[in-house]
């Protein structure tokens, strides 16, 4: 379990992948400078090389009599001691040995390369050697002239080993920079998934009851999923709350049609009418709250939602119902209002705040829509603003009326559980319910605020 936990950890995958990667990249920046390295050197025993040949021409001198003779006090004193790893060979072109150094003893020069007289090569040779040719022609002064090979070889020990003390202190060098990084990059990598981890940890705590929704400061790439989190979660929980409000709605409303059918049970002679009249009306309220119970149950996902859409649809219902008024609908909101919310409680809480102004109204509606405001320091996602010319609400009374069954004006048709919805779904989305007069048109208005 711990190995497939692990694999499934994001910090895991991260770290594994970027440590390939360095593995990659350092492997790569052995192989290049090592490569270079051994070149560098190589060209550095090629221009020692050089200079010894150049030493072993000043000690040579062409005879009168045609025959090269070499000085035996040489400039570097490897040439005379056997085996020490640096060895002169002076050749005619004929490929006839005419000089070697006492140091080459048991030797034999190296084949010629195929140059021009004046001209240098370098070569590498069998048993890891590397060997300098410069080819010349030689003319003494009798006029006699000859043509040889000069020819200095040395050892590959000292360049192998210089390779491979680079190899080994290179390599040291950058496993300890390739642990440094990947310790810098957990570091780095813990710091910059902490926001994740926090909100991980917010969820937690909300499955625990512990907290209410997601209301920490996150990065800004995490906001945008704090919010459809929070809103889902809003969503959730309004659900729920809807399903108890309204089985407690039904059987309230229940109550009293139960009683008129109880009393009439008493003397049924006589009230059928009455008896099938409660029946009917206690039928529709089933059927109302029932609908209401089961709207939008089974969606387990929130999706976007269009307030510009709801509120037209909405006042257009409104329009042929309150045709009689030849209400006004002023309506200010731009062509879109996307939002992550449900649509079933925009709808109920759009729904019921223009019904009651369209209830209460003279002859005007007025409805504006502003996208991401910010209010007391909080930013939102929409700000809905519903006001008419109506009488108004007493002060007092604002705060009573979003209690269940209680109503502004007990002569207005209505169940008095509006306003008590629209403020307990608002509550549940974390959003925020205001009622003031209206200083526009004198009646109420109402402020919606939509996280």
């Amino acid at each position: 379990m711990k190995n497939a936990t692990r694999t499934k950890s994001l910090s895991f995958r991260l770290l594994t992948s970027e440590g390939l990667v360095l593995a990659a990249f350092f492997a790569l920046v052995a192989l290049v400078l090592e490569q270079g390295f051994r070149e560098s050197a190589e060209e550095a025993l090629k221009e020692r090389l050089r200079i010894q040949v150049y030493s072993l021409l000043s000690s040579a001198e062409l005879k009168d009599n045609g025959e090269l003779s070499v000085s035996p006090n040489l400039n570097d004193p490897r040439f005379t001691n056997p085996g020490s790893g640096l060895y002169g060979f002076i050749q005619q072109i004929n490929k006839k040995l005419v000089w070697s150094s006492p140091s080459a003893i048991g030797l034999d020069p190296p084949p010629f390369p195929e140059i021009a007289p004046g001209e240098s090569a370098f070569t590498l040779e069998k048993r890891n050697r590397y060997a300098f040719h410069y080819r010349v022609i030689w003319q003494n002064v009798a006029g006699i002239e000859r043509e040889y090979m000069f020819t200095v070889v040395e050892d590959g020990d000292f360049v192998a080993q210089q390779v491979k003390r680079f190899t080994v202190t290179l390599r040291a060098w950058l496993l300890v920079i390739g642990v440094v990084l990947l310790l810098i990059q957990f570091s780095l990598l813990r710091w910059s998934l902490k926001p994740l981890r926090r909100i991980v940890r917010d969820l937690e705590a909300i499955e625990k009851g512990k907290r209410l929704r997601l209301d920490h400061y996150y990065a800004t790439e995490l906001q945008g999923l704090a919010s459809n989190l929070n809103a889902f979660i809003n969503s959730e929980r309004a659900h729920l709350e809807r399903y108890r409000n309204t089985l407690a709605d039904l059987a309230h409303s229940l109550k009293t049609p139960l009683a008129i059918l109880h009393g009439c049970a008493q003397s049924f002679q006589g009230n059928q009418d009455a008896v099938i009249e409660q029946l009917t009306h206690m039928d529709k309220i089933i059927e109302y709250q029932l609908q209401r119970a089961a709207a939008k149950g089974e969606t387990k996902t929130v999706g976007t939602s269009d307030v510009t859409e709801i509120i037209r649809k909405t006042v257009a219902s409104l329009a042929k119902v309150h045709r009689d008024k030849g209400i006004v609908f002023d309506l200010n909101m731009p062509e879109s209002s996307p939002v992550y919310y449900e649509e079933g409680d925009l709808y109920e809480i759009i729904g019921n705040l223009l019904d009651n102004a369209s209830k209460w109204c003279r002859t005007t509606v007025r409805v504006n829509v502003a996208l991401n405001p910010r209010k007391n320091r909080r930013n939102y996602a929409v700000h809905l603003l519903i006001e008419d010319d109506g009488p108004g609400i007493p002060q007092q009374k604002l705060s009573e009326i979003l209690k269940r069954g209680v109503r502004a004006d007990e002569n207005i048709h209505g169940h008095g559980i509006g306003m008590a919805v629209v403020n307990d779904l608002l509550e549940l989305l974390g959003g925020k319910l205001e009622g003031l007069p209206s200083k526009a048109l004198g009646g109420m208005s109402w402020s919606v605020y939509l996280p």
